[in-house]
């Protein structure tokens, strides 16, 4: 055998490797009846649509202008982070079904069915166990951490035993999470939005809402979706995966990050003690050390998935379909990618055009587990007809 051969031979193992290590274009499978965490999942969910349901017919008849313009303001916040979640998930993309279940974990499952619940009884049993000034006072970030994070991480750790083949690494978690956290967030924001309509004796309803929803809109991002990414990354390192061995320490760090990044955001006005400007302060370091967290947590998870679109697509580079600078593109950062497109000058939007049809090539290739199929073969054609040479 050549030379030649067995480097086009050991390519094509590693890219069958990267498909089955990190589950690349598998799909989940909702037909499991004999699955218990799927009809926990399930039962979750129902309680808490139903509870939605009856919240949403006491509060529409006195407060529905500000329900209705509460929704409206969420659900466009909603879309905006749907689609910057989605735009980082950019190597071995979650499924559609798969992140939608996330959501709505997030926003009805572990909103009414546990954390409205767990959160009231923890703090009854804080003032009656060391007083009512101190469940007043503390309460909300001796209760809210522990249960809302157990909560959203329960979503996370049902849907890796729901689908085990999708869920592989920890940037899987970390994607996931964000998303139970984003459905979490949005009904949240909602029901603060609905409450602060009676503020002032309900005299200005529309205007309390709007003015909650401002203050929901501008913290959201440094909150539970990045609470619940980072609680997802480590809850994959907890369990370990097929991709992702167990690392039990950085697992616990992950979690233990997030409630502590919660408790210290909802103790402010109790560690400050009243003081306004200490108050102030404590946000914008905990928001700066939130942001600081999640990017460095993005980087440490992503790199399993960076190699899998390298192992998956170098055979395309030994075979012409492309170039080696646009593998390392595909396979890199943001910073790589925009340095691939600017080095064109003349064929920016052909490059970009071809990352895009090499990614959606990658997408096939995972599908088929590496076969040669018509959908893969028009996906080369796709990524031809983008080149800077074609008409």
């Amino acid at each position: 055998m050549s030379t030649t051969s067995t480097n086009e031979t050991e390519l094509l193992q590693a890219r069958d490797a990267a498909i089955a290590d990190v589950g690349w274009g598998q799909k989940v499978s909702w037909l499991q009846p004999r699955n218990a965490c799927l009809w926990v999942f399930v039962a979750a969910i129902a309680y808490g649509l139903w509870y939605t349901v009856s919240t949403v017919r006491t509060e529409a008849p006195i407060y529905g202008t500000p329900l209705g313009v509460a929704a409206i303001i969420f659900s466009l916040y909603a879309v905006l982070f749907w689609w910057f979640t989605t735009h980082i998930d950019r190597y071995s993309r979650q499924p559609l079904d798969l992140r939608v279940a996330a959501f709505v974990w997030g926003g009805f499952g572990a909103t009414w069915t546990i954390a409205i619940h767990g959160n009231t009884a923890l703090i009854h049993l804080y003032a009656k166990l060391v007083g009512p000034d101190f469940a007043v006072a503390w309460g909300a970030g001796l209760a809210a951490p522990f249960v809302e994070e157990s909560a959203k991480g329960a979503g996370v750790l049902l849907l890796m035993f729901i689908a085990p083949r999708v869920i592989r690494t920890a940037f899987d978690g970390f994607v996931i999470g964000a998303f139970v956290g984003l459905g979490f967030e949005i009904i949240e924001d909602i029901l603060y939005a609905i409450n602060s309509a009676s503020a002032n004796f309900s005299v200005d309803p529309v205007g309390s809402s709007l003015h909650t929803a401002v203050l929901r809109l501008a913290t959201g991002f440094t909150s539970h979706i990045l609470y619940s990414a980072l609680v997802g990354a480590g809850i994959v390192y907890l369990v370990g995966t097929v991709a992702e061995k167990r690392r039990i320490g950085r697992g616990v760090v992950l979690v233990a990050a997030a409630v502590a990044l919660h408790l210290v955001w909802d103790s402010t006005t109790a560690i400050a003690q009243g003081n306004g400007v200490i108050t102030i302060v404590l946000l914008v370091l905990t928001v700066v050390a939130a942001l600081a967290i999640a990017v460095t947590v993005f980087h440490l998870t992503v790199g399993t998935e960076r190699e899998a679109m390298r192992d998956l697509m170098s055979p395309e580079v030994a075979n012409g379909t492309i170039a080696a600078e646009e593998l390392d593109a595909l396979a890199g950062s943001h910073k790589e990618r925009r340095a691939y497109r600017r080095a064109g000058r003349g064929d920016r939007r052909h490059r970009r055009h071809r990352l895009e049809a090499a990614h959606d090539l990658a997408d096939e290739l995972g599908r088929s587990g590496g076969v040669e199929t018509d959908r893969v073969a028009y996906a080369r054609s796709e990524l031809a007809r983008h080149s800077p040479a074609a008409p």
